[in-house]
């Protein structure tokens, strides 16, 4: 099951450290989600405040 970060809301698919933070905050309770594939020009990316390639949960329901 996959699992978002809390912190950052990366989705990871394996593990319990979240690679871009290092938070071990993680949950699986989350809606929605978003794949940012060029986060310098990506203008959803810099609404979101993310700087880094990756799918992201778009909301945390914990």
């Amino acid at each position: 099951m996959e699992k978002a970060c809390k912190n950052c809301r990366l989705i990871i698919a394996q593990g319990d450290v979240c690679p871009l933070c290092g938070s071990t905050a993680l949950t699986t309770k989350w809606n929605g989600h978003v794949v940012i594939l060029n986060a310098e020009k990506s203008e959803i990316a810099k609404r979101l405040g993310i700087k880094v390639n990756g799918t992201y949960a778009l909301n945390i329901n914990e």
